[in-house]
């Protein structure tokens, strides 16, 4: 017996708000804190809008909500840190989206006067500096040349954001398999 196929739900403009956040509940993203550093001390947000924009030149951008004092206090440091956290650092996913005082008590922070943030353990980094910001919806978009990144120099799996939930990368699916080239990709 064979099972028909569930009903696609179909959007009629304006799309309802509960809706497009299910639809693209299923797109992964990855997880990241953004971190500063500012007179007033170190800052830093959990993002899970973040993407590459550009290789030449190297351009980042992610996207936080356009009320938060986190992103706005790292828009006006002029320079940034993304931390791509590790599937072990939903903890410091959590401190850095909720309210709490002392978000850098989770984790293990390299603070160096005038440097972001850096988090100890993570896949990921990357220095940015500011290079725009500008309203996008209820977000602020937040556009960064990259300066200095780095990766973990063991393998990290990243901490995934997949319909609704954190997730981790199955291992057992993460086997090597062949892959087309993307020839328009580098041209």
């Amino acid at each position: 017996m064979s099972a028909s196929p569930p009903t696609p739900t179909e959007l009629t403009a304006p799309a309802d708000p509960a809706v497009f956040r299910r639809v693209l509940g299923q797109v992964p993203t990855s997880v990241c804190v953004v971190t500063a550093t500012t007179p007033a001390g170190p800052v830093g947000v959990t993002v899970g809008s973040f993407t590459s924009v550009s290789l030449d030149p190297p351009l980042v951008v992610f996207y936080a909500g356009r009320d938060s004092a986190s992103a706005a206090a790292i828009v006006g440091s002029g320079r940034f840190r993304v931390n791509l956290l590790a599937e072990d650092q939903q903890e410091v996913c959590a401190a850095f989206a909720s309210r709490t005082a002392d978000r850098f008590a989770a984790g293990d922070w390299e603070l160096a006067p005038g440097a972001p943030p850096r988090l100890a353990g993570a896949a990921a980094w990357m220095e940015c500096d500011v290079e725009d910001s500008f309203p996008a919806g209820d977000h602020v978009a937040v556009l960064g040349r990259v300066r200095h990144l780095a990766a973990a120099g063991t393998r990290r799996n990243p901490l995934v954001f997949h319909l609704g939930r954190l997730v981790r990368l199955d291992r057992a699916c993460g086997r090597h398999v062949p892959t087309l080239a993307f020839d328009w990709w580098d041209s």
